[in-house]
């Protein structure tokens, strides 16, 4: 197989479903932590390979990706994966669910409620602003973990599709867990609860977020944090 390249930092919310999947598919990538703290994804050099100046970015010989549900998707057919079924509609439920998680809940939870606390730089501009924006982010994305919750999880299943981890799963993952970081408090959604301690107890989990888990273990660490390469400005 042609060699893989992986261009990441592993504290990114779009990076890490990529390097969870790749770590339990045991695949064989050469890992390039890109360092978005220091601004590095905005230097010429990144820029060539991104002009998007954001990660991930899979490189497969001369082919290359750069948006991580794409890269997903690409990895799972290259290993034949059962997370990315081959049955037209059951796949179709996995893009359904992937857009979902990439479109609304990564506004709402991602860049309305968490960005904004985490990175000084998604910052409001003044206190006043900050805790307005946040109130009024906060019921939006509460309605989303509700439909989470309920509809896509549910009492039943023991991930977002049925019994089976597919592709939805590790992307919501990287999504979720960045809500939780910036103290979204998850009480009111126990199959949403249940859903993440599954996922979270899969050792590949402990593998690629150790970073992650590092730098917002401590409430006000996180504040230190200055550039996500997450489409920042």
């Amino acid at each position: 197989m042609t060699s893989l390249r992986l261009y990441h930092h592993p504290i990114s919310t779009s990076s890490r479903p990529v390097m969870m999947f790749a770590t339990e598919h045991r695949l064989q990538i050469d890992h390039q932590v890109v360092d978005l703290f220091s601004g590095e994804q905005h230097g010429p050099a990144f820029t060539a390979i991104n002009p998007n100046q954001a990660v991930p970015v899979l490189e497969h010989g001369v082919f290359r990706l750069t948006e991580s549900s794409a890269i997903l998707k690409y990895l799972a057919d290259l290993v034949e994966s059962d997370a990315y079924p081959i049955d037209a509609r059951e796949r179709a439920r996995v893009n359904e669910a992937m857009d979902w998680f990439n479109t609304g809940l990564s506004r709402e939870l991602a860049y309305g409620f968490a960005y904004p606390q985490l990175f000084p730089n998604h910052a409001r501009p003044g206190a006043e602003a900050q805790a307005a924006g946040l109130a009024c982010v906060r019921p939006r994305a509460e309605r989303l973990l509700s439909i989470l919750d309920a509809s896509m999880i549910g009492p039943d299943r023991r991930f977002v599709l049925g019994e089976r981890i597919t592709l939805a799963d590790y992307l919501g993952l990287g999504i979720v867990t960045v809500g939780e970081a910036a103290g979204m408090d998850f009480t009111p959604w126990p199959n949403l609860r249940r859903w993440l301690s599954t996922m979270k107890a899969r050792p590949a989990y402990a593998q690629t977020h150790a970073v992650f888990t590092g730098a917002f273990g401590h409430a006000r660490t996180r504040n230190a944090m200055a550039l996500t390469g997450e489409g920042a400005c």
